[in-house]
Order: structure tokens, then sequence, then C-alpha cells
């Protein structure tokens, strides 16, 4: 596999959106974990906050992640190189699975939560609360997951030479 420019990218692309993505997870998790110890009206307050703060974080690094780990698992496949092409694979799976668990649980919680009075929030908003934070951890865990992949895929590909320069 020749070591061209755009392989190179994609190598340097992968290893920095894949880390940015899994530590503003990471992040999120942390946050969500310690509103634990808070009431409703104040978890209310910071969800509201962290989804018009965070929503646009989120696909500004799951976006490009998603789309360099579509050209990482084409290259390795490309290069014949399964020691690559597995954990870019499975990378990509996980990233799919994590857009999944997005759109059937954490989303229509976040589009339910926006309609909640700060004031006065439902009786059962720990149990949604419950839910959505497992189904982020569960994102938390495939983004780390789909990350070491990534570190693994990048690591098993050959550098390749580089085109003679011509005079």
């Amino acid at each position: 596999m020749p070591n061209t420019p755009v392989t190179r990218l994609t190598r340097y692309a992968n290893l920095l959106f894949g880390g940015l993505f899994a530590g503003f997870t990471l992040a999120v998790l942390a946050l969500e974990l310690a509103l634990r110890g808070y009431d409703g009206p104040i978890y209310v307050q910071v969800r509201r906050v962290e989804y018009h703060s965070f929503t646009w974080l989120a696909a500004a690094t799951y976006v490009p992640t998603l789309i360099v780990t579509v050209m990482l698992v084409v290259q390795a496949r490309r290069a014949g190189r399964p020691a690559a092409f597995r954990p870019a694979a499975v990378a990509l799976a996980l990233l799919l699975l994590m857009l999944v668990v997005t759109l059937i649980v954490n989303s229509p919680i976040n589009f339910e939560q926006l309609d909640w009075n700060v004031q006065a929030p439902p009786a059962d908003w720990a149990a949604v609360r419950d839910r959505w934070q497992l189904a982020h951890a569960v994102r938390t865990v495939a983004a780390l997951i789909a990350y070491g992949c990534v570190i693994k895929a990048v690591l098993s590909l050959p550098a390749g030479t580089r085109e003679p320069v011509r005079a």
C-alpha cells in the first residue's frame, strides 16, 4: 500500500477524530454521572444546557470520525491487510451501533426532555434519566473500544514507501 498523502491523512484523521469523539463521549458520561447526585430541577436545567451546547459538538466529532473510519476500512481492505481490516471493521460496526442507540434511545429522550418544566419535572424523570445514561454508557464504551480498534488498525498498516521524487 503506497504511503500517499490520502493514506497518511486518513491515518492521522482517524487518530485525531476518533480520540476527540471518544473523549467527548467520556466527558458527557462524567457530567451525567455527576448529575446523579442532584434533584430533578437541576438535572433538567443542566440537560437543556447540555443539549443546546453539546449537540453540535457531538455531530462535529462523530461525522468526521465515521467518514475517516470508512476510509480506513476501505484502505485496509485494498491493502489486503487482515490485521488492519478486522479492527477497522469492528470500529466501524461500533460507530454504527452508536448511531442506532442514539436514534432509538437517546434522541427521543432528548426531545422529550426539552418539553419538561424545569421547576416541576415529570414524576418519572429519574427513570428517564437512567435510561438515557445507560444508553450513553453503551455509546461511550463503544466509542472507547472503537478508538482502540482504530489505533490497532492504523498501527497494523504498513508504512509503505513514498513515490520517488522526479526532477
